[in-house]
């Protein structure tokens, strides 16, 4: 087979991400995800996208808010150390190569391979109050290897519930490749590196089940917040020993306050701290964290210097997109 003429700029491999705008980003995204973002930047070239035609998916019947969401994911993103100098910030449907791509693919993949996604009846469970029974849905994984290829990025940090979405974008690679000839690699996953962070209520944390803490919520509401999590049933009275290990208040101290996790466990167990007090002292561990980056995002929020960031972004997007199109039609015969 005929080699691609086009690769990413030698030195570094490339890495493409995103996250939809269906509402604000919370600690189990820093946790996940941004941070292992910034890391990322020092080694690959980096394009992240914020994903507003993936919104649609359930977002569809009232799409109006999607809108709303993106400014402050952007600021977010720059406020934790996303540098717009050193990685493509932009927004997927400022650059019409997505949708394209996605097309070209959906011919070329087998409707089996998409009924047997395990995504996908997870999601159908998951997304409540909407109707999912949509071709959008359905093909949702299509447009994700289209968001992929379409940089032909090498590298793709997901976490282990995304590795079965990360192997179709491969078998999709794979198939158009054979098919015609080789332009896209079949990138691999780079397992993000953070701790598991469940919601308030200890289920999954999830915008659906507003069980989060959102970047941008402020001390009095982090307070409010997290007097809600559930601590140790059994621990009725203020004297009653605790049992740390089914707390999700102890969880959130392990990754948040690790230096202390010894002295809460032996207060804990003691009946030396109370359960709201035990809930305080996170919250103001919590509000130190949030600090910093709120002070940076309300930096970046001001005037059109997200607009700014979205526009150089999207120019560079385009680059790369509008050359891996040429050679994709060029394979088709077109």
């Amino acid at each position: 087979m005929k080699k691609s003429e086009d690769r990413p700029a030698a030195g570094k491999k490339r890495v493409l991400s995103g996250m939809r705008p269906t509402g604000p980003l919370h600690l189990g995204h820093l946790l996940g995800a941004l941070s292992n973002w910034v890391r990322l930047q020092d080694e690959y070239e980096c394009f992240y996208m914020v994903a507003d035609w993936h919104a649609l998916m359930s977002e569809y019947a009232e799409p109006a808010p999607v809108r709303g969401y993106v400014r402050g994911i952007v600021a977010d993103w720059l406020a934790a150390g996303l540098d717009p100098e050193r990685s493509a910030i932009f927004l997927q449907s400022e650059v019409p190569e997505h949708a394209e791509l996605h097309l070209v693919l959906s011919m070329f993949t087998p409707l089996p391979w998409l009924e047997r996604c395990p995504t996908y009846k997870e999601q159908l469970q998951e997304i409540t109050g909407r109707d999912l029974m949509t071709y959008g849905f359905l093909g949702y994984p299509v447009l994700q290897a289209a968001d992929i290829l379409l940089y032909r990025a090498e590298c793709v940090p997901v976490g282990k519930d995304q590795l079965p979405h990360l192997e179709l974008t491969r078998e999709i690679a794979r198939r158009f490749n054979n098919f015609t000839r080789e332009i896209f690699p079949e990138p691999s996953a780079l397992l993000a590196r953070a701790p598991k962070l469940p919601g308030l209520d200890n289920r999954k944390m999830s915008k659906s089940y507003g069980n989060y803490i959102s970047l941008s919520d402020p001390p009095e509401q982090v307070v409010k917040k997290v007097r809600t999590m559930i601590t140790d049933p059994a621990r009725v009275r203020l004297r009653d020993p605790g049992h740390p290990e089914v707390c999700n208040v102890f969880n959130y101290h392990g990754i948040f306050s690790p230096g202390e996790i010894g002295e809460i466990e032996k207060l804990c167990r003691s009946a030396g701290i109370g359960c709201t007090a035990c809930k305080d002292r996170l919250s103001a561990k919590l509000t130190e964290l949030l600090e910093p980056l709120q002070r940076r995002r309300a930096e970046w929020i001001e005037g059109d210097r997200i607009e700014r960031v979205l526009a150089e972004g999207a120019a560079r997007a385009r680059a790369a997109a509008v050359e891996t199109m040429r050679e994709v039609k060029n394979a088709l015969g077109w």
